[in-house]
């Protein structure tokens, strides 16, 4: 155990894409791959100091995406390469893991983040327990043994804004704040772009009136309150406060203190710390905000300490919560926007949202700035990570 901090020398993502949309011909690695390069060129640490790479991903149902994407980026074939998957956390759990390696002396540089195809996921089909059965499809597995605390995310997301009373026009509000910010930060984010083909900045952010944004059809509505007369309407969620299903990946490279002496390299950022924990699987849009809570209590830190903070919003409702928790001002915030604006390429979202702030942090935030970063997934679980300029 070297109990050295790793620190951080670079990050890189693509775009974010809608399904079906720029990324659509591309499989998981051959969006992964071209990050991988970028990030290694960009640093100046070859391919042959990689010790390993971990990669998040939700939805390319087995094998090791990262070991597809490790060898289809160049690495040495003698690179260990990790798969992890916890749904929407698995970027910034790959991140941790690969935090971890450096620190209990396991590795000297790691690359670590998610990447996430989600045009191309295979088709899954639950097989037959017997030859006179059919095998059935589906579209998203079992997240909780009981089917009574596994809801359909987006109800869970309604009926939270019924139980907290978040009124459609708050979630509506956010959102449009999220693509505003969005469409702002588009000339300063393109520096942590790699361009992949044509697709040079994420394009599903839009300009939307408060007038269109209440023409939004409505996806889930819950009057969760007992004998209430509230209008379920009202609280409802609408399609805009909601993350859409997007392509997309992103990686960070980590190193040790001692590497980079040896190398002659400067970090910028230092990892302080992570915490990955699970919660009620009914509700686990809080998730995020229960990890982050516990990782800042770990640290002795209130959030007041924080000079920024990134949240994969997977809903309005979610942020607002949030934000509301850790009473964080908006501009404190997502500020260029979150994953109501960009998209959620769920295996890559956490990894996205890291990139976001450690790009922040490098331009703006000043020497020993703290940033936070958080994502929950289906389930109930949640994942938190801490950041600090040097």
């Amino acid at each position: 155990m070297t109990g050295d901090p790793p620190v951080v020398l670079g990050w890189a993502r693509s775009a974010v894409a809608p399904v079906a949309g720029a990324f659509a011909h591309l499989a998981v690695h051959e969006l992964g791959a071209p990050i991988v390069q970028a990030l290694l060129a960009r640093s100046g640490v070859p391919a042959s100091a990689v010790d390993g790479l971990v990669c998040g991903n939700a939805l390319a149902a087995g094998g090791n995406p990262a070991r597809m994407i490790g060898l289809a980026a160049g690495l040495p074939d003698r690179t260990p390469a990790y798969s992890i998957d916890t749904q929407c956390c698995s970027g910034l759990d790959a991140v941790a893991m690969g935090a971890g390696m450096i620190a209990t002396g396991q590795a000297q540089f790691v690359i670590a983040g998610g990447a996430e195809a989600w045009t191309r996921a295979p088709i899954r089909q639950h097989r037959p327990r017997s030859p006179a059965e059919a095998p059935v499809a589906y579209e998203r597995p079992a997240f909780a043994p009981d089917p009574k605390r596994d809801p359909e995310l987006v109800q869970a997301a309604a009926r939270y804004a019924a139980q907290a009373q978040i009124t459609r026009v708050a979630q509506d509000t956010f959102a449009l704040e999220s693509h505003a910010k969005a469409l702002a930060a588009r000339p300063r984010m393109a520096a942590e772009i790699v361009p992949i083909g044509d697709t040079l900045h994420d394009n599903y952010a839009r300009q939307l009136s408060a007038k269109q944004a209440a023409r939004m059809p409505v996806e889930a509505a819950s009057n969760d309150l007992a004998g209430s007369a509230a209008d379920p309407q009202a609280t409802a969620v609408s399609r805009l406060s909601i993350s859409p299903k997007a392509d997309g990946a992103a990686f960070v490279l980590l190193a040790s203190r001692q590497a980079c002496t040896a190398w002659g390299l400067r970090p910028l950022l230092r990892w302080r710390g992570s915490l990955a924990m699970g919660g009620p699987p009914e509700m686990p849009l809080l998730a995020a905000t229960q990890a982050a809570e516990a990782l800042l209590a770990r640290h002795d830190l209130a959030s007041s300490a924080l000079w920024g903070a990134e949240l994969h919003e997977a809903f309005a409702v979610q942020a607002l919560a949030f934000r509301g928790a850790l009473q964080l001002p908006p501009e404190r915030m997502n500020r260029g926007g979150g994953g109501l604006a960009r998209g959620h390429p769920i295996g890559a979202s956490g990894a996205v949202s890291l990139v976001r702030l450690l790009a922040d942090m490098a331009l703006d935030a000043p020497a020993g700035a703290l940033g936070l970063v958080a994502i929950a997934a289906a389930g109930g679980l949640g994942s938190a990570a801490l950041v600090e300029k040097l």
